[in-house]
């Protein structure tokens, strides 16, 4: 037996394994009762903790602010609670007027965009978002200093893509185009911004300046250009091309990169990211959208080859103080997309008729669902959120908890009308 299937094998025999399968067609998830109110104990602790709907000052950021938009929409679906969608709404305003503006500390004042009060308020993610990090960017004529540019403010490309989502998950749920029509804007300005000609071809670069005029980090993201395009398609298969700004180029631009990329990662967030776009995928395969790109079968590749390596590296062994909760709640939430992807293939709801190759290696990559249940019991125990990796990122942890708990809002692309 090889080592990666044993792994898999003794997870099987001492996790119990609970499913949280989608109903085909309408989406709606079976869970436990005590999975939908942790998730809705970790969601209302977080809008009290940042500001969302408390006296504390606001306190924004945007990877995690993406999560928790989708998270409340879900809720909103799972409980019939009207509250929780107008949690989402009052989020995507806090950060808007929160990222979407130069910081306190910045002499520089209004939208990140320069557009007057008046424009910006129309179009607030015209000059992108920042990242929300605590210290200011680094200045023009300063050195990079590789530790503190962690901590130091910005756009980040992959930030980007997840509120664009988070604002599509938006108009989908609310029947509103004008958060589909936000999001295409920043899918405009980010493309822009973070891609350029090298060599005849187009590249990108990790992270830009808050204005989106000077590059801070021009090392490339393997996965960027992959989320740039399945993004860009998403956006556009929700609304009319008319609706709002047209992603063409940008769709064609990021084709041209990712036609021969290599997506495999050991990284579990890089991991359930994989997992999540092959999910994507195939939800808008079925609302239309014909990717000129072949993606499934690809995405399912690398997203194998990454799982067997991480299988056999021991990382969900070691004790909760030397893991970062996040990154593993990225690849649980990935594992409960390839389920619903599973299933969808098995009922054969797509354009055309799964190849077997396709089935195979979904079959192959079936054997790891046991891991999400292993990534969330060690998180649901409270004596492993008191580690100093756990608290030192508070909020990213819970908010990504909450959502591998209650997915739906994050994973399900609601039918565009």
């Amino acid at each position: 037996m090889r080592p990666d299937t044993f792994f898999v094998f003794l997870l099987i025999l001492l996790l119990p394994f609970r499913s949280t399968v989608a109903d085909a067609p309408t989406g709606t998830t079976h869970m436990p009762e005590p999975r939908l109110q942790e998730a809705i104990a970790l969601m209302n602790a977080f809008a009290g903790r940042t500001g969302l709907d408390s006296d504390e000052p606001p306190r924004r950021y945007l990877w995690t602010d993406a999560f928790a938009v989708c998270n409340y929409l879900g809720l909103g679906r799972a409980t019939g609670e009207e509250r929780y969608t107008g949690l989402a709404l009052q989020l995507v305003e806090q950060v808007h007027h929160s990222l979407g503006r130069h910081r306190d500390d910045d002499p520089r004042r209004g939208w990140i965009s320069g557009l007057d009060e008046n424009a910006g308020e129309r179009h607030p993610t015209r000059g992108g978002l920042r990242i929300g990090k605590p210290l200011p960017e680094r200045g023009p004529d300063a050195p990079l200093d590789e530790r503190l540019e962690w901590d130091r403010d910005g756009q980040y490309f992959h930030y980007l893509t997840r509120w664009m989502h988070a604002l599509d998950q938006v108009s989908r749920t609310t029947q509103q185009t004008r958060f589909n029509t936000w999001a295409r804007e920043l899918a405009g300005a980010a493309f822009q911004a973070f891609t350029g000609p090298d060599r005849g071809t187009r590249r990108m670069v990790w992270k830009m300046s808050i204005d989106l005029t000077r590059v801070l980090v021009p090392s490339m993201g393997q996965h960027d250009p992959l989320d740039g395009y399945i993004t860009a398609l998403q956006l556009q298969t929700t609304t009319p091309a008319e609706a709002g700004p047209d992603l063409d180029e940008a769709i064609g631009g990021y084709a041209a990169m990712i036609r021969r990329g290599e997506w495999t990662t050991p990284d579990p967030l890089g991991l359930g990211g994989l997992l999540v776009d092959a999910w994507r995928v195939q939800q808008l395969m079925q609302q239309g959208a014909e990717p000129d790109v072949p993606l499934l079968e690809r995405l399912l590749d690398g997203a194998l080859t990454g799982l067997q390596y991480y299988a056999r590296s021991g990382e969900l062994q070691q004790p909760a103080g030397y893991r970062l909760a996040f990154r593993e709640l990225g690849l649980a939430i990935g594992l409960h997309a390839l389920e619903r992807l599973q299933q969808a293939v098995e009922q054969g709801e797509q354009p055309t008729p799964a190849n077997p190759r396709l089935r195979a290696r979904l079959q192959e990559l079936v054997q790891f669902l046991p891991l999400r249940e292993a990534i969330e019991t060690i998180w649901l125990d409270p004596a492993n959120r008191q580690s100093d990796t756990w608290r030192e990122h508070r909020d990213i942890n819970e908010v990504m908890l909450a959502t591998s708990l209650a997915p739906d809002g994050y994973l399900m692309l609601l039918p565009p009308e």
